[in-house]
């Protein structure tokens, strides 16, 4: 039964690398793509909107980056959503220097509504553009970015898509889990899927960058659609496909850059908020989902040693658990060519990535249900009732 085990886990393995090598080639870069003549002679006016919740220490440098656009028809929209600290005067001071720069004063949050969710609907009335970009503060983008991110809806003959950036990872807790959304994502997404099919079941997409056609957003209901959601950036990209429209992801790494968390406690605190969410607060499915994961990608690291020099397994199983560290090992080789991460670190540390990850995800159902609550920028969602989001704590009060 062991060694059946043992071929079922490496033909698993198999499997996910041949949908890794797949989506390597489908994550397309939007650096390959360039606006076509006609938008060129005459660009369309592109709205981007920045929500922005106590963001003094990034806004500067994002709306630095976004007034150097080489795209010429842009329009910049910041929302101060009820910040405590001095985002709306750094917006205001930039705004009074550029004309593209505009702050919106953010309304209370309303009820059943996520608060980035409520931001984003309102940037939404108050973008004039003919295309909508949701961008989060603290992004950092080059010339290219939205040129890039509009080349490649156009060329696709796509409704929207969503710009996965380059994620900065500086310290050990950030290298261990923030790699984990390239990993997941190219393991075990069928990306050809996403864009061939509309059904809303085979979608993903990242808030940190999303392009909509306007009409597009307004058909499906904007973020007023999704006004409850934990993951609003996965749930709106599944309404597009389920109103009939196109969608797909893009790897933005050569012109968009985010550094999401800065420690310890910011990356439990946002793995906790999106890894439940990802399962609807569902503790079984979560558990069996988790448990599959350590199975596969964890327990050959700590089966191999245990099989050579304590239980002096037969060659077969051994042989066949190096085949299995082999393949995880090419998987995150390539990723940290392509991601250009640290490749000791996947290398060496992957087996403590995923026990990161098993933790993370165990305070994150505990948190949710048992606890406080989902928390972000200091406003504490209730979300221990099925599809129902309370506000229990908001520190703008």
């Amino acid at each position: 039964m062991f060694l059946l085990h043992q071929y079922i886990i490496l033909a698993i393995l198999i499997a996910i690398l041949i949908n890794f090598i797949a989506n390597n080639i489908i994550f397309k870069n939007t650096k390959n793509y360039k606006l076509p003549k006609n938008i060129i002679d005459s660009p369309p006016l592109v709205s981007v909107l920045i929500p922005a919740r106590n963001e003094e220490k990034n806004i500067y440098r994002c709306l630095r980056s976004l007034t150097k656009q080489d795209y010429p028809n842009i329009e910049i929209l910041v929302l101060d959503d009820n910040s405590k600290d001095k985002t709306a005067n750094v917006v205001e001071e930039f705004a009074s220097k550029d004309r593209k720069v505009k702050l919106i004063v953010g309304k209370p949050l309303k009820a059943g509504w996520l608060g980035k969710s409520y931001a984003c609907h309102q940037l939404s009335e108050n973008a004039k553009g003919n295309y909508l970009v949701f961008v989060d503060a603290d992004t950092l983008h080059f010339p290219d970015s939205i040129s890039s991110a509009l080349a490649s809806l156009i060329c696709n003959g796509l409704d929207a898509i969503s710009v996965y950036p380059k994620q900065i990872k500086v310290t050990f807790h950030e290298r261990m889990t923030i790699t984990f959304i390239n990993f997941a994502i190219l393991c075990f997404v069928p990306l050809g899927l996403i864009k061939k099919t509309r059904h809303p079941l085979f979608c993903t997409a990242i808030g940190q960058f999303m392009l909509f056609k306007r009409n597009v957003y307004e058909k499906i209901g904007g973020h007023g659609s999704v006004k409850g959601e934990i993951l609003d950036d996965i749930h709106i990209s599944k309404q597009v496909k389920r109103c009939g429209y196109r969608f797909m992801i893009f790897d933005g790494r050569s012109n968009v850059y985010c550094r999401m968390y800065r420690s310890l406690k910011e990356v439990v605190r946002g793995f906790s908020k999106v890894i439940s969410a990802a399962f609807n607060y569902n503790f079984w499915i979560q558990s069996i989902c988790i448990l599959s994961v350590s199975i596969i990608f964890l327990f050959p690291f700590i089966l191999l040693p245990m099989g050579i020099f304590i239980f002096d397994w037969a060659k077969i199983l051994v042989f066949l658990n190096i085949m299995q560290v082999a393949v995880i090992l090419i998987i995150r080789i390539v990723l940290s060519i392509r991601f250009k991460n640290r490749i000791l670190d996947m290398l060496l540390f992957h087996p403590f990535a995923i026990v990161y990850i098993t933790l993370i995800s165990m305070n994150s159902y505990m948190q949710a249900k048992f606890g406080e609550g989902v928390c972000w920028k200091g406003r504490v969602y209730d979300v221990s009732e099925e599809n129902e989001l309370n506000l229990v704590k908001d520190n703008s009060e």
